[in-house]
């Protein structure tokens, strides 16, 4: 190779390796750093894609388990009511049964039916009962259901239902208007129709532990592909640290030596020097 003074190729070349080298550091440094593998949509723009789309995925499974999370929420506040209704129907029950004795005279009748009437208040104000603002139970005939998504895309659906006793407005209705106990034959009609109401209750408990039990495991399937998901996506855009770090120790090797290069290279130019002397 001639020798000039104004072209050092050497220095040239190992200024450009060092250059590289640096870049490659730098790039390392904000993996380890950051802990992300693609810290730029250059370093693997097909990988940042479907990363985005599971990170967004990962964001809707957390809301659509939130979501359960209120249901479930609901479901044991209704059920709590049903409870109480459960309670207070079997009181009812008694009462009626209580009033057909023939040995109980008018005034003990009508302190039964003091209390019955009580407790079909009582009834009325269990079926207004609300939750965050939405009604426990319906308020028409016709019930009333609320739909909750049970998977992330929406794609999966189950209806929470708003029950009414006995398809009636509310839970007293069943039981209410003019049934009284005050005499044998409305005591014996009320024992009837407390009767039927208690069935219906049963009826909806059942349908609410059903909705219940469904609910858990649509969370806990949330849960499982929460899990796969942010693991898929871990593969993705998480840093591998040992491997890294491997490579961080690689370039810095090959920095000192980049550098250390440039500098023989800059210097060997001065052998011109020699000959002009």
């Amino acid at each position: 190779m001639s020798l000039s003074i104004n072209t050092n190729t050497s220095a040239t070349v190992s200024a450009s390796n060092l250059n590289s080298t640096n870049a490659m550091l730098q790039k390392s440094l904000q993996r380890l750093s950051s802990g992300n593998r693609i810290v730029d949509s250059k370093d693997d723009a097909g990988g940042l894609a479907v990363s985005m789309k599971m990170g967004a995925a990962i964001r809707r499974n957390d809301a659509a388990n939130t979501n359960l999370a209120n249901a479930q929420s609901f479901l044991k506040t209704q059920d709590g009511a049903f409870k109480t209704a459960d309670k207070v129907l079997n009181r009812m029950s008694e009462l009626a049964v209580l009033a057909q004795d023939v040995t109980k005279t008018s005034s003990d009748t009508a302190n039964y039916q003091t209390e019955f009437a009580t407790l079909q208040t009582q009834l009325t104000k269990l079926g207004e009962e609300k939750f965050n603002g939405i009604n426990l139970f319906a308020t028409t005939s016709s019930g009333d259901t609320k739909v909750v998504k049970t998977s992330e895309d929406g794609g999966v659906s189950t209806g929470v239902t708003v029950a009414a006793l006995t398809g009636e407005t509310n839970m007293a209705a069943a039981i209410s208007g003019g049934t009284a106990i005050g005499s044998l034959s409305g005591a014996t009609a009320a024992a009837t129709a407390v009767s039927s109401a208690i069935t219906a209750l049963a009826t909806m408990r059942a349908q609410n532990g059903s909705e219940a039990s469904r609910i858990g495991f649509s969370q806990e399937m949330l849960s499982i592909n929460k899990a796969n998901l942010e693991a898929a996506n871990s593969r993705i855009a998480d840093v591998d640290v040992a491997a890294e770090s491997t490579q961080l120790a690689r370039y810095n090797i090959l920095q000192q030596a980049g550098t250390a290069m440039l500098s023989q290279a800059n210097q060997s130019s001065q052998s011109v020097l020699r000959l002009l002397s």
